[in-house]
């Protein structure tokens, strides 16, 4: 199927008329591997440290007998990566299976990149939750991807300090802000947190978790709401607090961010599952005196939370062993062998519901080895991820807000403005790449 100027409309929450029957007809399209005969060879692209590693353990059992044998060619991760995959297929090129994360997958799709697997591996669907499934399926009964790893999001604390300074973890946002104005009353030289601007993840996640929808469809348009209410309210709450100085306005992963770690002069961090192997290097000194609790709620009583990253794998459009691959993928993500290696070797947080509690997750993290249920809690906190809804320029959107968000904090300035122009961007860019955008 050729690549157009007007690409075909995919959302997490819907696939309308405009490309719902032509995407289902190109990924089901048969592939050589439905008849093959013989040994077949796949390339897979992935920037997963350690991949190398997990895919003997397939070449070396299930791929020998199956005789498919999986190639693993490291990249960067990314856009460069979605880049590199679209230059690719473009020339015919890609390879057999692609590492793509969540908010990548409607770029790839709406160009052709990815296959509907739906066919291979719909008898996994059970293995994972419905929130994570359905970013692979953007709402079809089509499947572009095995879910991989999550990062399902949570707050961390400095458990000494806060008995120290009396602060009781808050479980809404409300008591987040009051909290953070209590510590700067008792210790004015500390902040709760940061707000940063440079990983445009987190507040992703955390308009997720306020139930925001940034890329939806109305009939075959797009509809941005990435200045939705949910977003809004995300960015005010935020932008107050930033401006009345009472949490730091300075970005993440810096030297200076890992010294106010280490020291304690910041003593929580809104982050993700993912976030002991960062604390590990930016606060070596604070070893075992974390915590680890579900995110605030915006209303008491509720019981959400957001995602900060995460990936899958996918069979490109290009693969002529469509089916090998997808059985590849299958097994990459659901084996206990594999994900077993897969924490092991990469330190990943698995999507599938049955590895999260067993394998590498019978013990809590090194660095929080005073918090035994830590992976208890986080299977189920990863439970309550509310649902996504990516579009084809997620990378925009990002870079915008890097800019504007950065620009805001830094100044202290209105939030408010600064998701508009995020917006802005987002819209300009859709229809410069041809689509149409609903006002």
């Amino acid at each position: 199927m050729p690549y157009t100027k007007r690409r075909r409309v995919v959302t997490s929450a819907v696939a309308v008329a405009l490309g719902a029957t032509t995407l289902a007809a190109c990924g089901s399209a048969e592939s050589d591997s439905d008849a093959r005969s013989g040994p077949v060879s796949l390339t897979y692209w992935t920037w997963t440290p350690g991949m190398d590693k997990v895919v003997d353990l397939w070449n070396k059992g299930p791929g020998k007998k199956e005789q498919i044998t999986v190639t693993v060619k490291k990249q960067a991760s990314g856009d460069t990566l979605v880049t590199k995959i679209l230059t690719a297929h473009k020339a015919g090129k890609a390879p057999d299976l692609v590492q793509a994360e969540y908010q990548a997958l409607p770029t790839l799709v709406s160009n052709d990149a990815l296959a509907d697997i739906s066919g291979e591996v719909g008898d996994v669907k059970g293995k994972f939750a419905d929130g994570v499934w359905q970013q692979t399926t953007l709402g079809t009964d089509a499947v572009y991807a095995v879910p991989q790893d999550i990062g399902p999001m949570m707050f961390y604390y400095r458990e000494d300090l806060f008995k120290e300074y009396g602060l009781t973890v808050p479980t809404t946002w409300d008591e987040f802000a009051e909290t953070a104005r209590a510590l700067k009353k008792k210790a004015p030289g500390k902040d709760l947190t940061t707000f940063s601007a440079n990983d445009s993840g987190l507040f992703a996640g955390l308009a997720q978790q306020a139930g925001a929808q940034w890329w939806t469809t109305s009939g075959d348009k797009w509809k941005v709401g990435i200045d939705d209410a949910a977003t809004r309210k995300v960015a005010e709450f935020w932008g107050g607090l930033v401006e009345e100085g009472a949490v730091d306005n300075q970005p993440m992963y810096t030297p200076a961010w890992n010294k106010a770690l280490n020291t304690g002069k910041q003593i929580a961090w809104v982050s993700a599952v993912w976030a002991p192997g960062t604390l590990t290097t930016a606060a070596p000194d604070t070893k075992g005196k974390w915590a680890m609790a579900p995110l605030p709620q915006w209303s008491k009583g509720e019981n959400s939370t957001g995602s900060w990253g995460g990936s899958s794998t996918a069979v490109t459009t290009d693969s002529g062993n469509r089916a090998a691959a997808a059985k590849f993928a299958a097994w990459l993500n659901t084996d206990h062998a594999a994900l077993n290696a897969l924490a092991k070797e990469s330190g990943i947080y698995p999507a599938s519901t049955s590895a999260q509690l067993s394998g590498a997750f019978t013990s809590p993290p090194a660095y929080f080895s005073n918090q035994p249920d830590f992976y208890t809690r986080a299977a189920e906190i990863a439970k309550t991820t509310a649902p996504s809804a990516w579009g084809p320029n997620v990378n925009v959107a990002y870079t915008s807000f890097k800019d504007a968000f950065g620009s805001a904090a830094k100044n202290k300035s209105d939030f408010g403005a600064a998701l508009r122009t995020m917006r802005e961007d987002t819209v300009a860019d859709l229809k410069k790449q041809g689509f149409e955008v609903a006002q």
